[in-house]
């Protein structure tokens, strides 16, 4: 059964069951929706979608801020058999223009602050027949917009499962992005490996904060607690103290997030006071867990931390298991379903366990390929159907998989490969530190020198030499940095990774 089909079977069995807890700004904005409530939401949707003349396969884009009538046009659109388009709002005009114009998007949904500045661009995109704002501080507007639709015959989900559900736009460090088509078949694939993984339940209460933009948010978070049948209590932006207020007022069950936020928990000086103990899963995603957030966290609330590994073109694809070991610096084990290897970049052989080279992705949980860039979909995989992920990594013998970062971020100094999270390791120990990232410069005697791109901890200081001094008793000599660099701050996404392309803009002089 569908994710979408289960949706709907909830919404006939328990139509009386909490689906999602909104929490907005204030009390005005606060919408608690049972599931009964959320089909006739989703069904209004579709009604209105079928007005403004939706067919199967129009893109219909969504930059809005983080709000329920987002979770309505996502689902809405999918059910139509149009394809969902979430943008991030922070997407400025020129980007956001692109992706439209690329998608050729039918519909547009944006946020009304925007309103002026979004005006200019729809002379320049032909295909798009409308754009309504929407206003997320006055949630009543929504249901306005689309009224009381006269009644239909609304389709059934669409039961071909290779049709294109949604679309996630990925980065364009390497060219112009690229619109990675998810399946229906894709989502429930993803769903049904997780509900597996991680033991959802209906009684389930996860906190949910999240982007929705974002497959993170979207795909893992709220279609996992949806297709559960359990409860997602929204937060429409993270704040840490009322984050572990909520965690321990609900109480919750589930929580997922990214290693920034399980820092700025751990930052707060009361942290420990807060009981989690009735959490039964915490797990940290989208980045590499460092090693002090997870054995603080286990310190600080007596929770493991369950890292896992995922991109925007697979969902998740490994983690660390729910009963076992969760082990520090891995991103844990295969998925059910889902295959991966190693292999030697250059001959794509694979590699005997504990050698670094590519991981290799394989699995029906895998995106059929690239909007309209068949060049990008040949290149991306390989002729057996293994995507070429462009992480590095290694298998363990006990088959447990650690990433070594992106080849991209590979550096070769002096002929040797350096992989950054290793230096990164070694500099999060130096009690100076509060964060670091280590990126290749250009040099015209070693073709790259390893930099260090430190953040220095609230009160503390040090010198590029105590800092290289560092390293030298921990790591081989072609691996210590030839250059430090202070700043008060990282170029970050919108998820808090550090953005290495930025960086090296920024820092990197030949």
């Amino acid at each position: 059964m569908s994710f979408l089909d289960t949706l709907i079977q909830h919404s006939t069995q328990q139509p009386q069951k909490l689906a999602l807890d909104f929490l907005g700004e204030s009390a005005e904005t606060n919408q608690a929706i049972t599931y009964g409530e959320l089909e006739t939401a989703v069904q209004r949707t579709m009604q209105f979608l079928l007005a403004h003349g939706v067919q199967p396969g129009d893109r219909i884009g969504l930059q809005l801020p983080k709000c329920l009538p987002f979770i309505y046009l996502h689902l809405a659109t999918m059910r139509l058999g149009a394809i969902s388009l979430p943008l991030n709002p922070a997407y400025p005009l020129r980007e956001l223009a692109y992706f439209l114009g690329d998608a050729e998007a039918s519909l547009f949904f944006a946020s009304a602050e925007h309103q002026r500045e979004i005006e200019t661009l729809h002379p320049e995109l032909p295909n798009l027949r409308h754009i309504f704002y929407l206003d997320a501080h006055h949630p009543s507007q929504f249901a306005e917009l689309i009224g009381e639709s006269a009644p239909a015959i609304l389709p059934a989900p669409p039961t071909d499962t290779d049709q294109t559900a949604m679309m996630v736009y990925t980065s364009g460090t390497t060219g112009r992005p690229k619109g990675a088509e998810i399946t229906h078949g894709n989502l429930t694939a993803q769903i049904e490996a997780l509900h597996e993984a991680w033991g959802w339940r209906e009684d389930d209460v996860l906190l949910h904060v999240l982007p929705l933009f974002h497959v993170h948010g979207l795909t893992v978070a709220l279609h996992g607690a949806l297709n559960a049948g359990a409860t997602a209590v929204l937060l429409p932006k993270f704040h840490p103290e009322e984050t572990l207020e909520l965690l321990e007022k609900y109480p919750c069950t589930l929580f997922m997030a990214v290693p920034t936020i399980h820092r700025k928990l751990l930052e707060i000086s009361h942290a420990a006071n807060y009981d989690l103990s009735h959490l039964r899963l915490i797990t940290s995603g989208s980045d590499r867990l460092p090693d002090d957030v997870f054995i603080g966290f286990e310190r600080t609330f007596g929770h493991t931390l369950l890292e896992r590994y995922g991109m925007s073109e697979t969902g998740m694809n490994l983690s660390n298991p729910l009963h076992g070991e969760r082990r520090m610096g891995s991103v844990g084990l295969p998925l059910p379903g889902v295959e991966v290897r190693v292999v030697n970049p250059e001959t794509e052989h694979p590699l005997p366990d504990n050698e670094i080279g590519e991981v290799q992705i394989r699995g029906a949980h895998v995106c059929k390929g690239y909007w309209r860039q068949p060049e990008k979909t040949a290149s991306a995989f390989t002729a057996e159907g293994w995507l070429r992920t462009g992480d590095l990594g290694l298998r363990e013998s006990d088959g447990y998989y650690t990433l070594k970062g992106r080849s991209k971020d590979l550096i070769i100094s002096g002929g040797y490969n350096i992989y950054p999270p290793e230096v990164e390791l070694v500099l999060a120990e130096h009690p100076s530190v509060f964060a670091s990232a280590v990126i290749g410069c250009p040099d015209a005697t070693w073709g790259e020198r390893v930099t260090a791109v430190i953040i220095l901890r609230e009160g503390y200081s040090s010198t590029a030499e105590d800092i290289i001094e560092h390293c030298r008793a921990a790591l081989a000599s072609y691996k210590v940095p030839r250059q430090v660099i202070f700043v008060p701050e990282f170029p970050l996404n919108v998820l808090g990774k550090v953005q290495k392309v930025v960086l090296r803009q920024q820092v990197c002089h030949s």
